[in-house]
C-alpha cells in the first residue's frame, strides 16, 4: 500500500487542500484511494461529504483512538494531519508513512515555524531518507512578491542530515480554482483543463516525485 502523509504542525498552511488534491489525482488514475482525515477540524471529511458520486470514488476514514481502520483494498492512503502535533503522535504518523509532503505558506511566521519543525523532524533518527522521504511545497503563494522569493530561496537550500538538499518540489499559487473545486468536493484535476492549466503545471513536479522511486523509502 502506498502511504502519503501531508504534515506541518503549523495551522492554515493548506494541508487539506494538498491532501484532497493528491487523493483525487490517484483516484482519477484508477487507484483505490483512502483519505484519512486525522484533523479535528474535519476539512477533508467535509470535502468528501459533498463529493459527487459521478467522480472517482475515494474512501474516507477518520482517526479513532489514535487508530486508523484502513479498508483492505486500499492501494493509496493519503493522511491529512492535524496542527500542533506532539512528539508522541508525530512519531506515530511517521511510522505509517512512506512519503511526506510538507506545505509551507510564504510568511515570516510560517517560515520560522517550518525551520523549527524541520529541526524536530530531523531529530527522529533513522526516519529521514531511510523510512520516509520528505519534500516541501510552497503553498498559496502570491507570485512576484518578496516573501515568495524568500520562501523559494529558503526551501531550495534546506539540507538533510546526510548533507543532501531536501527536495523542494514546487510553488502553488493562491488560486481561486482551489476554492471553487473544494466547494464541490472536487480537485483542480476535475475542473476544466482550460481553466486549470497553470495550476496543473505547478503540480506536475510534485506528482512526478510521488510517482517516482525517489519518494519511496530505501529498501
Amino acid at each position: 500500500m502506498r502511504t502519503i502523509i501531508v504534515l506541518n504542525p503549523k495551522g492554515g498552511c493548506g494541508k487539506s487542500t494538498i491532501a484532497t488534491n493528491i487523493a483525487s489525482y490517484f483516484a482519477i488514475k484508477g487507484k483505490k484511494v483512502t483519505l484519512a482525515d486525522c484533523d479535528p477540524q474535519g476539512s477533508s471529511k467535509d470535502w468528501l461529504s459533498v463529493r459527487p458520486d459521478i467522480h472517482s470514488a475515494i474512501n474516507g476514514i477518520v482517526m479513532n483512538d489514535d487508530r486508523l481502520q484502513i479498508p483492505r483494498n486500499t492501494e493509496v492512503l493519503v493522511i491529512d494531519t492535524p496542527a500542533a502535533i506532539g512528539d508522541k503522535r508525530l512519531g506515530k504518523y511517521l511510522r505509517k508513512a512512506q512519503s511526506l509532503v510538507m506545505p509551507i505558506i510564504a510568511s515570516p511566521i510560517d517560515i520560522r515555524a517550518a525551520e523549527s519543525f524541520l529541526d524536530e523532524l530531523f531529530s527522529f533518527k533513522g526516519t529521514i531518507n531511510n523510512k520516509i522521504k520528505i519534500a516541501t511545497v510552497a503553498n498559496r503563494v502570491r507570485e512576484d512578491t518578496l516573501i515568495a522569493a524568500k520562501l523559494e530561496h529558503y526551501l531550495g537550500n534546506i539540507k538533510l542530515p546526510n548533507g543532501k538538499r531536501l527536495p523542494f518540489m514546487t510553488m502553488l499559487r493562491a488560486s481561486q480554482n482551489y476554492i471553487h473545486a473544494a466547494e464541490r468536493g472536487l480537485s483542480i484535476f476535475e475542473l476544466p483543463p482550460s481553466k486549470t492549466y497553470y495550476d496543473r503545471e505547478q503540480w506536475a513536479p510534485l506528482l512526478r516525485w510521488l510517482n517516482s522511486k525517489r519518494s519511496l523509502p530505501n529498501k
